[in-house]
């Protein structure tokens, strides 16, 4: 089977700004993040063939994008994956430019949540008797991921102070990288003082442990080799080198065995994106890294499912900065999902754009030094039935 890497290159990039958008539609957001992307590329709209479009809660169909950047009556597929719905969007399109359909495409992903109402907790009704526990979406997804913060706790042997410790760390680690990104919803320092005696929204996960809820909006071009070289006289494009997407079948949630403490879904998707990358020891490789830190805890597991941590001593890596920017292997250098928030169709993009960022060397305060291989990953769904998405991009030689 032939994989995608280096077939398909980025050649350009937008990023909205997230946050609390009230001034601006869905369509603004769009154009924001997709105009970007089409200078960056050194393009018109008029130049694209097709495009596809990630949302959860912004529209029903490819018309919303089409209309939002006059895209004239080319095919616009609308994607949803959860979580992964930016990153598979993406995938979509490279898979079209790498199969020869189409030269130049574009893959856009935008949800626009504050205006739903969303709050990311239940507003259903509560059972009288506060049982309402069964692991279903309508269980708030803060609870579904403190049964993961507990049982990582008790596997691994840490008392309440020392796992909330550990995930206080990662919460100031990613509101310090937040302060340097000015795209990042959230730009406030905290202290692990802060984070620990902070609200508790589930238990032991309170308030810095939890992303929040926003409006955005991120983009890519995405072409040939070929083209990239033509278009980027500066040789400044970026190539993929790996992609992969595993969706679980609700394996944990039927066996008594689930384990709590590690993600399959984040294990199979790295394994395939590292074989199709030659990424072998991803610790050494991985240079600069985006992951889905919808909570702090998800974070810390996913140290350990992509290799960056061996199993139960990611705690002894976050002590030793190793995730820092200063770090061996820096992650959420832009503050994450923490500091941006989580409109579900953009995240994925928004973390493939901090990565293009990195890898051209343009991230300005919190660029990685010799970032030359990124990671991009995203997890959809709850404990024990997800949809992991991982991509690996490095630069044109």
């Amino acid at each position: 089977m032939q994989g995608i890497k280096d077939r398909v290159a980025i050649v350009g990039m937008g990023c909205s700004k997230f946050g609390e958008l009230w001034d601006k539609s869905d369509e603004d957001i769009m154009v924001d993040a997709c105009f970007e992307a089409f200078e960056d590329a050194g393009i018109s709209s008029k130049d694209i063939q097709a495009a596809w479009y990630g949302t959860a809660f912004t529209g029903t169909t490819g018309q919303m994008l089409a209309h939002a950047v006059k895209l004239e009556y080319i095919p616009v597929t609308r994607v949803e994956n959860a979580c992964a719905t930016g990153t598979d969007a993406f995938r979509n399109a490279c898979y079209a430019v790498a199969a020869g359909i189409y030269d130049i495409v574009l893959a856009c992903g935008a949800d626009k949540l504050k205006d739903s109402g969303y709050t990311g907790l239940d507003m259903s009704r509560f059972v009288p008797d506060g049982s309402k526990v069964s692991m279903t979406p309508r269980v708030p997804p803060p609870s579904q991921f403190a049964l993961s913060a507990v049982r990582y706790f008790h596997t691994y042997g840490l008392s309440y102070e020392e796992g909330k410790r550990t995930l206080s760390k990662i919460a100031v680690k990613n509101h310090h990288n937040g302060t340097l990104s000015p795209k990042a919803h959230f730009q406030r320092e905290i202290t692990i003082e802060q984070a620990m005696a902070a609200p508790m929204i589930a238990y032991p996960l309170g308030l810095f442990d939890c992303c929040g809820v926003s409006d955005g909006s991120a983009a890519a071009v995405i072409t040939t080799p070929e083209i990239a070289s033509k278009l980027r006289k500066d040789k400044d494009y970026i190539l993929v080198k790996g992609l992969g997407v595993s969706a679980g079948a609700r394996q944990g949630t039927l066996r008594d065995t689930y384990d709590f403490v590690h993600f399959e879904e984040n294990v199979t998707a790295a394994k395939m994106a590292y074989a199709e990358a030659g990424i072998k020891n991803p610790r050494d490789e991985i240079k600069v890294a985006s992951v889905h830190d919808c909570f702090s805890i998800t974070e810390l597991i996913i140290y350990e499912d992509l290799g960056f941590s061996p199993r139960g001593k990611g705690k002894e890596d976050v002590d030793a900065g190793t995730f820092t920017l200063q770090g061996k292997l820096p992650v959420n250098t832009d503050g994450g999902l923490k500091c941006f928030g989580h409109p579900i169709g953009a995240s994925g993009l928004r973390m493939i754009y901090e990565v293009y960022k990195q890898l051209q060397g343009k991230a300005g305060p919190r660029q990685v030094k010799n970032a030359d291989i990124g990671l991009t990953h995203n997890l959809g769904g709850v404990p024990g039935s997800f949809t992991g998405a991982v991509g690996i991009f490095g630069r044109a030689s």
